[in-house]
């Protein structure tokens, strides 16, 4: 069966950046572009094989720590019903936040993130994953 453009050919566990950590768990807190980057502020989930992962303390379920995923390169967002030439800029400060569902490369080297927030597509150079400082 030929693979249509918007499927996925690349889902986010096949890369190394979100070794140890789940996606499905993480909770997007903002969206900004800056300097034609696409950053996603979020609560992330860590697994206890990740460097970082620290025993969740008695109150706690999980070891969740701030990080940013950030798309290098970011030229061109699609979200929900906003038109396709609105600046970039504009779309990612429209763009809500929620629960992480999935992010992939689609065909033609786009990449989609999907969640509570929406769909967003976009045009960019390939993920980086980085945990905040304390």
């Amino acid at each position: 069966m030929a693979k249509t453009p918007m499927q996925s050919i690349v889902d986010w566990r096949e890369y190394r950046e979100f070794a140890a950590v789940d996606l499905s768990r993480s909770f997007v807190l903002t969206w900004a572009l800056e300097s034609e980057t696409l950053m996603i502020d979020i609560d992330l989930y860590l697994t206890p094989e990740h460097p970082f992962y620290e025993k969740p303390r008695s109150s706690e379920s999980a070891c969740i720590r701030p990080a940013v995923i950030e798309f290098p390169y970011c030229e061109r967002i699609e979200f929900g019903e906003v038109a396709a030439d609105t600046d970039a800029e504009k779309i990612a400060s429209k763009i809500g936040h929620g629960s992480i569902e999935g992010l992939s490369r689609l065909a033609g080297g786009r990449y989609e993130v999907r969640g509570e927030f929406g769909v967003v597509v976009l045009d960019a150079e390939r993920p980086i994953l980085r945990l905040k400082g304390p």
